[in-house]
C-alpha cells in the first residue's frame, strides 16, 4: 500500500498476558492464530514486534536499583513484584532473540505465519547505544566513546567505571546518561562497519527496522553531544561522514524493498527523508493535535507531499501517553480522523482500539489490567472500516481551505477538511478542531462534482445529505459543527437531470439554520 497500517505490539507483555491465560511458561508459538488473522482483517500490512532481543543482566540490574525508575512502578503496576522488572528493550546485548521468547527459531517461525496472513515484521534496532554487557565492551572498548576521571567526577550521571576503563553512558544532548547503555562512537570507523554488520543480520530475520532515537548520530548532533570525547581512543582517523545513507544502500542492495523507520525529532525529519529513511516520525503533527489548536494543525498539512508521503502518523506509542488518557473522547476522535486519515504511514499501538489508558513501563513485563472502552473500540473499528477504503491509499489527496462563513465569524480558522479522490471515489473529512461550535465554508473544486448531484454518507456517522455538486465547487459546501466534530463523508456524485434541485438550497449542512 501507498500509505500502509502499522501495528505495534509490546512482545513481552503480549506474552506475559499469554502465560497467564495459560498457566504456563510460553514462547512467541504460543501468540494465538485467531490474534494473527485478526491484524490483517483490520487492513493492517505491518506489524512490529517491539523488544524482541536479548537482554543483559547489567541492563535489569539498573532497571531493578536505579530510584528514578523505581519509584514508578507503582503506580503503572501495581504489586508488581522482582521477576515482573527485565530491563529496557532499548538496552540490547546481543541482536538474537530472546531465548525467553523462543529464541530466533522461534522469531522464525512467527514470521512464517504473519507471511501467510500477508504481513511483514517490523523489528528494532538502537543505532545509538549497546548494554553494558554487550560483548563489544570487552572485546572491542575502542568502539565506544570514552572519558576521563575528571569526566567521572565532574559527572557521573554521564560515565560509569567499567573493565578499569571509564565508559559514556548513551544519551541524547538535552538529558542525562541511560545507565543501562554505554554510548558508540560513530566517529570509528570499525564501530560504523560492525553496526551495518548488525543491520544486515536483522535484515535476513524480518522486513524492515524502527530506528531508535535515529538523528542521535548524525554529525551535527553526534558532535554537540560529546565534542572532542568522540575522538577514537585507539587513534584510528574520526570519519564524519553520514552514517545512514550508505547503511541504508547496503541492506537494501541485499534485501531490495526492505523498509526503514527513524524515531526522530527536533525539524531532522526531511534530512533522514533525504538520507534514505521510508518514513520518520511525525511528532510535530501530534503535538499539534495536543494544543487544541485547528489552524496550526491544518498548517502543519501544508508541508509538500513528499514530505507528507514519508511521515509516520501517531496518536500513541510506547514513549507517549495513552490516546485515551491525553485527549478527552470528542477530541480523540477528530484527532484520530486527521492523524490517520492524512498520507503516510498509519501507526497504531496496541491496546489503542481498547481505549487503554495505563502507560505500560518498558522495565517491566506486565501491565495493569483495563476494562475495554467500548465506545472508542466502535469508534475504531468504523475508522478502520474507512482505511480499508481504495481512495485511501492509492487516491489522490488534497487539502482544502476552509473560508468564513459570514464576516466576522473567526471559527473557519479551525477547521481541517480534505479529501480523496480514485476515479468516481470520493472520501471527504472535515473536522471543527476546537473546544467551540464553528462555521465555514470549504470549496471542494473536484471535476468529478460538476453538474452532478450528491450524496453524502457519513462513514464515521448516522449523518446523509443531499447537495449540488456545482455549489459545492463554487460557493462551497457550507459546515456546521460541534466542538472536536468530525464527518468522513463517501461521496456519491451523480450527474444531475436537467431540472435539478437548486443549488441554493442545496448548499445547507447539517446543524444550519435555514
Amino acid at each position: 500500500m501507498k500509505h500502509p497500517l502499522l501495528y505495534q505490539v509490546n512482545t513481552r507483555v503480549l506474552l506475559a498476558e499469554i502465560e497467564e491465560s495459560l498457566g504456563r511458561p510460553v514462547t512467541m508459538d504460543d501468540i494465538p492464530d485467531a490474534m494473527l488473522d485478526r491484524i490483517p482483517a483490520d487492513g493492517f500490512e505491518w506489524v512490529w514486534m517491539l523488544g524482541v532481543w536479548q537482554l543483559g543482566e547489567a541492563g535489569r540490574e539498573v532497571s531493578r536499583t536505579n530510584p528514578s525508575l523505581t519509584s514508578h512502578y507503582g503506580d503503572v503496576l501495581p504489586g508488581y513484584t522482582d521477576r515482573d522488572i527485565v530491563g529496557s528493550p532499548f538496552a540490547v546485548q546481543e541482536y538474537r532473540t530472546n531465548p525467553d521468547f523462543g529464541g530466533d527459531e522461534a522469531l522464525a517461525r512467527l514470521r512464517t505465519r504473519l507471511a501467510s496472513r500477508g504481513l511483514k515484521l517490523l523489528l528494532d534496532f538502537v543505532v545509538n547505544h549497546v548494554a553494558p554487557d554487550h560483548p563489544w565492551v570487552r572485546e572491542h572498548p575502542e568502539y565506544f566513546v570514552h572519558g576521563t576521571e575528571e569526566d567521572l567526577t565532574r559527572e557521573p550521571m554521564n560515565y560509569t567505571r567499567l573493565n578499569g576503563q571509564i565508559f559514556a553512558y548513551g544519551r541524547d544532548p538535552y538529558f542525562a546518561g541511560w545507565p543501562d547503555t554505554l554510548q558508540l562512537n560513530f566517529h570509528h570507523h570499525a564501530c560504523r562497519e560492525a553496526m551495518v554488520q548488525e543491520l544486515l543480520r536483522i535484515a535476513e530475520r524480518c522486513e524492515g527496522v524502527r530506528c531508535d532515537m535515529a538523528m542521535l548520530v548524525q554529525a551535527q548532533v553526534f558532535d554537540r553531544t560529546w565534542g572532542d570525547r568522540a575522538t577514537p581512543v585507539d587513534g584510528t582517523p574520526a570519519v564524519r561522514a553520514p552514517f545512514w545513507p550508505d547503511a541504508i544502500r547496503r541492506v537494501k542492495q541485499r534485501s531490495p524493498g526492505f523498509l526503514f523507520i527513524a524515531e526522530v525529532y527536533w525539524d531532522m525529519e526531511w534530512e533522514l527523508q533525504q538520507e534514505g529513511f521510508d518514513y520518520t516520525y511525525d511528532k510535530s503533527l501530534y503535538d499539534r493535535l495536543r494544543s487544541g489548536n485547528g489552524q496550526i494543525v491544518r498548517h502543519h498539512l501544508w508541508a509538500f507531499p513528499e514530505y507528507q508521503n514519508h511521515s509516520l502518523r501517531f496518536l500513541e506509542n510506547h514513549d507517549e501517553p495513552r490516546a485515551a488518557a491525553t485527549f478527552p473522547p470528542d477530541m480523540h476522535r477528530a484527532a484520530a480522523v486527521i492523524t490517520f486519515l492524512v498520507p503516510g504511514l498509519r501507526f497504531f499501538h496496541e491496546g489503542q482500539f481498547e481505549g487503554r489508558t495505563s502507560h505500560a513501563s518498558m522495565h517491566l513485563r506486565r501491565r495493569k489490567p483495563e476494562a475495554r472502552d467500548e465506545a472508542i473500540g466502535a469508534f475504531y473499528r468504523r475508522l478502520l472500516d474507512v482505511l480499508r477504503q481504495p481512495e485511501a491509499h492509492s487516491g489522490l489527496w488534497h487539502l482544502w481551505d476552509p473560508e468564513p462563513a459570514w464576516d466576522g465569524n473567526p471559527t473557519w480558522e479551525n477547521f481541517v477538511v480534505f479529501s480523496w479522490a480514485l476515479d468516481d471515489r470520493v472520501l471527504l473529512a472535515a473536522v471543527n478542531y476546537a473546544p467551540t461550535q464553528g462555521q465555514c465554508y470549504v470549496r471542494v473544486d473536484l471535476d468529478l462534482l460538476e453538474h452532478a448531484h450528491c450524496t453524502l454518507v457519513d462513514l464515521t456517522g448516522d449523518a446523509r445529505y443531499e447537495r449540488d455538486g456545482n455549489a459545492m465547487r463554487e460557493r462551497g459546501l457550507y459546515l456546521e459543527m460541534p466542538p472536536y466534530g468530525t464527518h468522513v463523508f463517501a461521496v456519491h456524485a451523480h450527474l444531475r437531470e436537467a431540472a435539478g434541485s437548486s443549488p441554493k438550497a442545496e448548499t445547507r449542512a447539517a446543524g444550519a439554520k435555514p
